[in-house]
């Protein structure tokens, strides 16, 4: 991998590398956003320190010095500095703690003490270690896989704090496991999305943080408010340091239902033309390609997604796209689900670069040559902060 993959913010250089990207001439250009003022910081911060990748192990690109990175500079509310943040309480579930660490490195704050364990027979055992008594806590907890596990872990952590007399209890979820099943597409099948809101609706959330939906009416499933957090800024602030001229850009949707995804990323950059792969799937998990819609002969196509899970429709289009001459291919989503056989298709060669986020933890059996991930720990930090402080939640991603 090369070593302009290991930064994702924009340096001076780069800057200027990256301008044929992104559109100058647009009055509401991202670069013209203010820079966010440095956060008094607790004598606890720790900085985390990237090395090179070795061995085709992914990048990890981390900013952990007070800053947003360019598609995420904007200026806070005055009356949301320096505000008491003693009743700002975080705690980790077992899921993905690496991101959790790095999102309380953000925010200067040390994680809550927490004891999770398992009974012999799988029963999950919550214990918190310090009091939450009229605290706003907020739980960092993925239901990646095991998804079931991880929920119930999530469930009961919730309960703990509820019954610990928590002001208020925020559910930060990275990525929402049965987003998929958000609608019946066929007789006597339960909508697995609208349940499992209801379960984390019952067991006490007051508030839920989630990345990237599967689809937006997902939020219409929770009777408590629900903050969407799009991680399309840290993908495309990456891609902004990359040598690529607009000219030569094209942005893919792997399918039909993801044109509104792929629109809106294109719009980003410099209102890159679109192109659709048409597929017509089989059964779960499974895809066929039949076309495309869209020229992307010469080009560098970016192929966006939400999540990857069996790699079988990004890595069949990317097949296509070759067909059709595309010269390179970019695969950007935001959720690495990675089943079996994803890395297999993934690593075939058919991809100059599989982007993805650390909203699911990355294991070391999964990595290859072309994967990067990318953090979203500022983006999840800043989002805390704003939700805490009462400010506008929809203005970081404007």
């Amino acid at each position: 991998m090369a070593s302009s993959l290991t930064s994702p913010s924009l340096s001076s250089s780069s800057t200027s590398s990256s301008t044929s990207l992104f559109s100058s001439s647009s009055p509401s250009s991202l670069y013209h956003k203010s820079f966010v003022p440095k956060r008094t910081r607790l004598p606890t911060h720790v900085k985390c320190e990237i090395s090179e990748p070795v061995n085709g192990k992914p990048s990890v690109p981390i900013i952990n010095d007070g800053t947003l990175s360019k598609f995420l500079q904007a200026r806070r509310l005055p009356n949301a500095v320096g505000r008491n943040n003693n009743r700002l309480k975080i705690f980790t579930g077992t899921a993905n703690p690496s991101l959790s660490q790095e999102i309380a490195w953000y925010m200067g704050f040390e994680l809550g003490k927490v004891n999770i364990k398992r009974f012999a027979d799988g029963e999950i055992y919550v214990q918190l270690q310090e009091s939450v008594r009229g605290c706003d806590v907020y739980l960092i907890q993925s239901t990646c896989p095991p998804a079931n596990e991880n929920l119930m872990e999530l469930l009961v952590m919730i309960d703990a704090c509820r019954r610990a007399s928590a002001k208020t209890i925020t559910a930060v979820i990275p990525y929402f496991g049965y987003a998929r099943a958000d609608r019946k597409t066929q007789g006597r099948e339960s909508i697995g999305a609208k349940l499992v809101a209801n379960l984390i609706t019952e067991a006490g959330a007051d508030r839920v943080l989630a990345c990237d939906l599967h689809s937006g009416q997902s939020m219409g499933y929770f009777d408590i408010p629900v903050d969407h957090v799009y991680c399309q800024p840290v993908v495309l602030d990456y891609l902004a340091s990359k040598k690529i001229s607009s000219d030569d850009l094209v942005v893919v949707s792997p399918d039909v239902g993801g044109v509104a995804r792929a629109r809106a990323f294109a719009k980003k950059l410099s209102d890159a033309p679109l192109a659709i792969v048409d597929k017509r799937r089989q059964g779960h998990n499974i895809a066929e390609v039949m076309n495309l819609i869209g020229d992307v002969k010469g080009k560098v196509a970016v192929m966006v997604d939400d999540m990857i899970d069996t790699a079988g429709t990004i890595a069949k289009g990317a097949a296509l796209l070759h067909q059709e001459g595309a010269r390179e291919v970019y695969a950007c989503c935001t959720h690495a689900v990675f089943s079996p056989p994803a890395i297999e298709r993934l690593s075939s060669g058919l991809f100059q670069e599989v982007i993805v986020t650390n909203t699911i933890p990355a294991m070391e059996k999964n990595y290859f040559p072309q994967l990067t991930v990318l953090s979203v720990a500022n983006l999840l930090g800043e989002t805390i902060w704003r939700v805490h402080d009462d400010c506008s939640v929809s203005s970081i991603f404007q």
